[in-house]
């Protein structure tokens, strides 16, 4: 079966990797968000990677294509713990894609461990689901990839959010 993992890039080597994976017949997946860049004389919309040296690929776990994307200038390793390789869940690779799709404000965030677990009941991020944060007056869906301890997030309306799970309590270590 076909699952997204997550693959470590070195710097800046996300956006050169995609066409190498593409001839290699390797679906990948970058989310780019856009980002202004100013200089003394200009300033310019450049899209930048949403996971700074992580470039998404959708492969059976085998040998051969662990091999072929480990070949590809520019890929440090296959996110997993140990020699193994852990899948990122479907979920939330779609939901990343949904939220840049809808073409709302969003930016890179911190990861959570805790906070309440929300769904949207309306408009383009409709039944999406990710952790809700308070900001000063801002409401943020967080959207995070376990695998990756990264996020992004958007700001929200409160009431587009209806809770699912409550905020969970850290539990202190012994």
């Amino acid at each position: 079966m076909l699952y997204w993992y997550a693959i470590h890039t070195q710097s800046r080597f996300e956006k050169k990797i995609l066409p190498e994976l593409t001839r290699k017949r390797i679906e990948s997946y970058l989310p780019l968000i856009p980002e202004v860049h100013q200089w003394k004389d200009r300033e310019k919309t450049v899209e930048v990677p949403v996971f700074p040296g992580y470039v998404f690929a959708r492969i059976v776990d085998c040998p051969g294509t662990r091999l072929q994307i480990l070949r590809t200038t520019g890929v440090v390793r296959i996110l997993g713990p140990g020699d193994r390789i852990e899948p990122v869940p479907d979920a939330e690779i779609d939901s990343i894609r949904r939220l840049l799709k809808s073409n709302l404000l969003c930016f890179a965030h911190p990861f959570l461990h805790e906070g309440a677990w929300v769904r949207i009941r309306r408009g383009p991020l409709r039944d999406l689901e990710g952790q809700l944060v308070r900001v000063k007056n801002q409401t943020r869906l967080v959207l995070s990839i376990a695998l990756l301890s990264q996020s992004v997030a958007t700001e929200i309306d409160i009431r587009d959010a209806e809770v699912i799970r409550p905020r969970t309590v850290a539990k202190n270590a012994a």
